[in-house]
């Protein structure tokens, strides 16, 4: 992480920078990155809506990762809800804060970027949780999570026009290090 600086970022003026970074990172199409946009710019609307940014310094975003208090009332929430109801964990949707998307570029994984980003996005969270979701598989992102102290809560949860189904996974806070 030497050549990597981790700080605040104005993801409204970025957007475009993060998407890319998420583009990569996630394979997403141009049709996909143009829907995310207007959600990420929705999203910075959100109270206690934050985002930090990993940069190099040429000023290149490699790696990002942006949150807020969870609402019931967000569409995530609603999607996940039952699920976390069937397993009686519902509960986690309240005082937490949602890990809304954390992605860092292929060639700049393996390095602590996404664990430096998480921490630090969840350090500065009044709610004594976290939440947040991810591809139900087992993945080196899954095993970051788990590494930090998130659990599963919920696992195949489907997202509406998501090919593969998710895990919610939860952990409190401060993460572990």
């Amino acid at each position: 992480m030497d050549d990597v600086a981790v700080g605040p970022l104005d993801l409204a003026v970025r957007v475009d920078d993060a998407l890319a970074v998420q583009a990569l990172a996630f394979g997403l199409t141009d049709d996909e990155i143009g829907v995310r946009r207007h959600i990420v710019l929705r999203h910075l609307t959100s109270p206690g809506a934050r985002a930090l940014g990993a940069t190099t310094p040429g000023g290149r975003l490699v790696g990002f990762v942006y949150g807020m208090p969870n609402s019931r009332t967000h569409w995530w929430s609603t999607v996940v809800e039952p699920y976390l109801r069937h397993q009686d964990r519902d509960h986690w949707l309240d005082d937490s804060f949602v890990i809304t998307e954390l992605h860092v570029l292929p060639a700049f994984q393996n390095r602590r970027i996404g664990r430096e980003l998480i921490t630090r996005i969840t350090d500065e969270a009044a709610e004594p949780r976290s939440i947040l979701s991810a591809i139900d598989t087992d993945s080196p992102a899954r095993g970051l999570y788990r590494s930090l102290g998130y659990q599963d809560l919920a696992r195949r949860v489907l997202f509406p026009s998501a090919p593969l189904p998710y895990a919610v996974m939860g952990a409190p806070l401060p993460l572990k290090r």
